[in-house]
């Protein structure tokens, strides 16, 4: 087993989607823009929270509208985050095994430090060693930014480490920082969209921790 696991965050440990549609369509109705689906809000993850709100306002909007969009967006989620999100079914026990087997864990996400920071707090307590939201002079995913600061601060090498993750963004983040990659077929993408990357691709918890041990 690696001495070093990092997750991705939505899509992988935590199922966000439902928060993430509702704080979308708060923000866009408070505007007088119409409102998305929770499909396509899932198309629109994965860039970070202002990578979003850009794909969720009409094509025309203007970039002061779009601010004020993005804006509303940060202050409803920062406030309900975490009313519909839960993890996925075997990931708390797939996080003690892994470190029962003496594994450090780490979790990298394109969304911001502070939200990242109170979802990990508040549903995996004292369990990761690291936790690297959107912050500055940190480029997003897939800039290999947030593995290597993960790594470093650690005192790992990338040797050391795996990346698992649920997108496309994911196995790009991982390959970008020459990092083993396992990608997860639960998430926001789907088997398909994963398969070229040629990493393992695991259907369960049970399934990624046989994986990786």
């Amino acid at each position: 087993m690696k001495k070093l696991v990092i997750f991705d965050l939505d899509g992988t440990l935590l199922y966000t989607l439902e928060d993430l549609h509702a704080s979308t369509n708060f923000a866009l109705e408070g505007e007088g823009l119409p409102g998305r689906s929770l499909d396509e809000v899932r198309r629109f993850v994965g860039n970070g929270i202002r990578k979003l709100i850009e794909r969720a306002v009409p094509a025309e909007t203007s970039p002061e509208v779009t601010d004020r969009v993005f804006a509303a967006f940060v202050r409803h989620y920062e406030a309900n985050c975490m009313n519909l999100t839960r993890p996925y079914p075997g990931i708390p026990e797939l996080l003690m095994r892994l470190k029962e087997h003496g594994a450090r864990l780490g979790v990298v996400s394109n969304k911001a430090d502070e939200p990242v920071r109170a979802l990990i707090a508040h549903y995996f307590p004292d369990t990761f060693d690291s936790v690297v939201g959107e912050r500055e002079n940190v480029r997003k995913k897939p800039a290999p930014d947030s593995v290597l600061e993960t790594v470093r601060s650690l005192g790992c090498t990338v040797g050391d480490a795996v990346y698992i993750g649920d997108s496309d963004v994911d196995g790009q983040t991982a390959a970008n920082a020459g990092c083993d990659c396992v990608l997860v077929s639960w998430g926001f993408r789907g088997r398909q969209t994963l398969e070229p990357f040629g990493c393992p691709i695991a259907g369960s918890a049970q399934e990624l921790f046989e994986i990786l041990r």
